[in-house]
């Protein structure tokens, strides 16, 4: 009867209906239905594919931009009704439309309940499939349109947390904002420190994935066993303990995003693992062995050469190759000095809400004192020294006494080396030289390149001023 009613629908045309131009994926275990509904919606103007079950319909709509999904409930793998419910979690701008022989009223309340377009039997409700595909086509290209508006609007602000106006900062961002519409991996490089959690929290913020989860791990705080069953979870009684079945963090990021810190530190046999999550989407729980299917996006960071790694045999080649489709490398603080005074206010507003101390504000001494340091420890180190200090402030004016010794004495010894006036050229100079060997990490070579002299008129001035 289906087929009758399917074939009369080629002979009477829908009318008053504006051809979308949309793709729809039929899946259904009659190879028969899939022929002859795939001949029926292809006249009508649209892109059709077909599959079977539910697991060739999920690697279908993983390689494919699918509309709307035409999908028979009875099928070998799984329920149309659940599957649904799978679809609409992954894809929340495709409809589905279910269909079946055998309807009844608790699976049509359910599908719906699931978030399904709608749910129609076969053979009584043959008439309404094209019709209901244009509206579900319809439906769908609106959403996905205001989406896309939405996508916009909040991409110009994703990255309001990566702060600073420098250069290097600059060009990071422009990367990150570029990849961050696409699926491709991104690795992020950069010394500890540097911000890069908040640099990955960002491009999550500004993909198509940002309503789903953003999870994140640090690959060095476990051993190679908590970390696996970090990774993938584990089935009950796979070992004592195990009492119940636990989700690990691909499956809790299904549709989202995870994030890798210190990737460079895992242990070889997950990076095994982790490869063929990369390549099929694939993984095994601890203890089971029926593969979960997972569409997770990945961004790895590390503060070692992973190309090191690789000469020591420490870390796998093909799994770098997978990691760095995409590499984003974040500048040191050090290289971003025009970048300390903002970053030290932004700061200083958060903890000084923390302790409910209002009016508080960073003296000039205390600024120059932050950009005449070298800042090994990067942002961390800053954020630190910052909560330190309004800890220790009583005042409103935030002032050097409450730096750390280090930075304090540092700052100190650069202001009083020579007794000279403040506007005196030589003590200008020592100060500029000062800062240039600070940026420099005592590279006395760099420094002369940099401040465009000789390195032995460097050495006399490092001496003159008494500059270590």
């Amino acid at each position: 009867m289906i087929f009758e009613a399917l074939n009369q629908s080629v002979s009477t045309p829908i009318k008053n209906l504006k051809n979308m131009n949309g793709s729809v994926l039929i899946i259904d275990d009659e190879e028969k239905v899939r022929i002859l509904m795939g001949k029926i919606i292809t006249n009508e103007g649209f892109d059709v594919m077909t599959a079977n079950d539910c697991k060739s319909g999920l690697r279908r709509l993983s390689q494919a931009d699918v509309d709307v999904v035409l999908c028979d409930v009875r099928l070998p793998d799984g329920n149309g009704v659940d599957f649904s419910k799978m679809i609409k979690e992954k894809h929340p701008y495709m409809e589905v439309i279910l269909f079946t022989a055998y309807g009844s009223i608790y699976d049509g309340v359910q599908a719906i309940k699931n978030g399904a377009f709608d749910y129609i039997t076969k053979g009584d409700d043959n008439g309404k499939v094209i019709p209901l595909l244009y509206r579900a086509i319809e439906k769908s290209k609106y959403s996905r349109k205001i989406h896309f508006i939405e996508t916009q609007l909040s991409n110009s602000n994703c990255f309001d947390g990566v702060l600073g106006k420098s250069k290097s900062i600059k060009a990071a961002i422009e990367l990150g904002k570029r990849v961050a519409g696409t699926d491709a991996t991104v690795l992020l490089t950069g010394e500890t420190g540097t911000g890069k959690e908040v640099f990955a929290k960002a491009i999550h913020e500004c993909s198509k994935r940002c309503n789903n989860n953003f999870i994140a791990v640090n690959c060095a705080a476990f051993s190679k066993e908590l970390l696996e069953n970090e990774f993938f979870g584990h089935k009950a009684g796979s070992f004592t303990g195990a009492v119940r079945d636990s989700k690990g963090i691909f499956e809790e990021a299904n549709g989202g995003t995870i994030f890798l810190d210190e990737a460079g530190e895992m242990p070889q046999e997950l990076q095994v693992k982790l490869l063929r999550v990369l390549e099929s989407g694939e993984f095994l729980k601890v203890g089971e062995s029926k593969a979960t299917q997972v569409d997770v996006r990945i961004i790895a960071a590390t503060n070692v050469e992973l190309t090191k790694e690789i000469e020591s045999g420490k870390f796998r080649q093909d799994l770098f190759y997978r990691l760095s489709v995409f590499q984003i490398n974040l500048p040191p603080l050090r290289e971003r000095n025009v970048d300390i005074e903002e970053l030290a206010n932004h700061f200083l507003r958060i903890f000084a809400h923390k302790s409910s101390k209002k009016g508080l504000y960073l003296s000039n001494n205390y600024l120059e004192a932050l950009k005449q340091h070298n800042w090994p420890g990067n942002i961390r180190e800053l954020r630190n020294i910052i909560e330190r200090s309004v800890i220790l402030t009583d005042d409103k004016k935030v002032d050097v006494n409450s730096l750390p010794n280090a930075i304090h004495n540092s700052y100190e010894k650069a202001q009083t080396g020579n007794p000279m006036s403040a506007f005196d050229l030589a003590n200008a100079e020592r100060i500029h030289i000062q800062k240039v060997i600070n940026y420099t990490n005592g590279n006395k070579a760099e420094t002369a390149r940099l401040l465009n002299i000789a390195i032995t008129t460097l050495y006399r001035k490092l001496t003159e001023y008494k500059i270590e």
